[in-house]
């Protein structure tokens, strides 16, 4: 599935329309979980069924899309399918019990319910929510796609406004590369974002930090408005405005480093890290999300797929302990940033541990991110094993923006 995404412009009352439709999902979502609760042990038609019985009692779910009230049904049952599944894995720790969403931020509408206009450049929605049609902005072209490709719609509201989402199946083909003879391993960090096993650092941009003095104003403004006031919701939107950059210059960053690495070389290797884990540790919890080693993880091993490279995480234990010379262990804090050993070996400790990496993916230690070129290769999802160490998978990493 590819993802294309506009900005939706209309009117302030079809901006209403959307957060009804979105609040009428939630009801539908949190209804299901609520009868889950009450029945345990009821399946996904007896949620179908539910959903039916709501529509008949409550008018107002009545004139949202059925289809849209499926997909509600379909959220709210994966997520008590999860619980289940970990539940069954005994996963230790929070089985992710299914909760009631306070703050939906999108509605989903199936193969009906909306209709696209000759030239592909507006969309109108013709349930009973009065939603009707939105102009499309964007530097995308659906005309490159038929009609029947496009499963799903999506309207999603963020801090500076709403969007559209077309999800398009396509089948995803491996770009055909010239090898290039290179192999790397990358060890990341908070003081630079990566350092490979040539020795290169690439500095870590730390956009929340950067940005924290911008937010820090935007919060003070918000605790001086009025609770419940307007000028205090104005003020709330414009916090979520700097949150909303941050996040989108994290994502954008890590894609771009991901693809020149792995468009430089043939073997990537690099640490499966438990991110879940790590966050933990409270004094460097806002350093780790800062840096974005998720999303760095998750576009490598997209990137891998579509361009036939391969990728392997390895296990990080003793990675920046071991010696890369002579193999021996030397025990150093965190603080300590040079690795010395007795053999005379002396290197940057992130150096070091990249040049581990790549021994330890080398032998085949680890799990495969990707495999060499498969011609049967789609990308739509990330082919880390069964029990990989990813806090959440990735179901499609077709984000990718037009200019990449």
């Amino acid at each position: 599935m590819r993802v294309l995404e506009f900005k939706a412009k209309g009117k302030t009352t079809q901006y209403s329309a959307i957060d009804e439709a979105i609040k009428t999902a939630q009801f539908v979502r949190n209804k299901c979980i609520r009868y889950w609760m009450d029945n345990r042990g009821v399946g996904q038609k007896e949620l179908y069924r539910h959903n039916t019985a709501l529509r008949a009692e409550f008018p107002f779910v009545k004139t949202l899309n059925s289809h849209a009230c499926q997909v509600a049904v379909e959220r709210a049952y994966t997520s008590i399918a999860r619980f289940y599944d970990n539940c069954r894995k005994s996963i230790a720790g929070n089985k992710g019990y299914p909760k009631f969403k306070k703050n939906c931020r999108s509605v989903e509408y199936k193969t009906s319910g909306w209709t696209l206009s000759s030239d592909r450049r507006s969309i109108n929605f013709i349930d009973k929510k009065g939603i009707g049609k939105l102009k499309l902005k964007g530097t995308l072209d659906l005309n490159f796609y038929p009609l029947e490709q496009i499963k799903r719609v999506r309207l999603v509201r963020r801090a500076d406004g709403y969007y559209v989402q077309f999800l398009i199946r396509i089948q995803n083909k491996v770009v055909d590369m010239e090898p290039t003879g290179k192999i790397v391993g990358l060890d990341v960090g908070i003081k630079d974002f990566y350092t490979d096993s040539n020795g290169h650092a690439e500095p870590n941009p730390k956009f929340y930090r950067t940005g924290s003095k911008r937010l820090k104003f935007r919060q003070r403004r918000v605790s001086r408005k009025k609770k419940g006031s307007v000028n205090r919701k104005k003020a709330i939107n414009s916090v979520g405005r700097v949150h909303l950059k941050i996040s989108r210059q994290r994502e954008e960053h890590a894609k771009r480093m991901a693809r020149c690495v792995i468009q430089s070389n043939d073997l990537v290797a690099y640490e499966d890290l438990r991110i879940k884990n790590l966050v933990r540790n409270h004094c460097l919890a806002k350093s780790i999300n800062d840096a974005g080693w998720y999303q760095f993880r998750k576009w490598l091993e997209y990137f891998g797929v579509k361009f036939g490279k391969v990728t392997i995480a390895v296990n990080p234990a003793y990675t920046s302990q071991q010696c890369s010379n002579c193999g021996i262990h030397v025990k150093k804090s965190l603080s300590v940033r040079t690795h010395a050993c007795q053999c005379g070996f002396l290197l940057d400790r992130d150096w070091n541990a990249a040049i581990n990496i790549l021994k330890l993916a080398l032998s085949t230690i680890g799990h495969m991110g990707t495999w060499v070129k498969d011609p049967n290769a789609s990308g739509d999802s990330t082919s880390t094993v069964i029990g990989a160490i990813l806090s959440q998978q990735v179901g499609s990493m077709n984000e990718e923006s037009s200019h990449l």
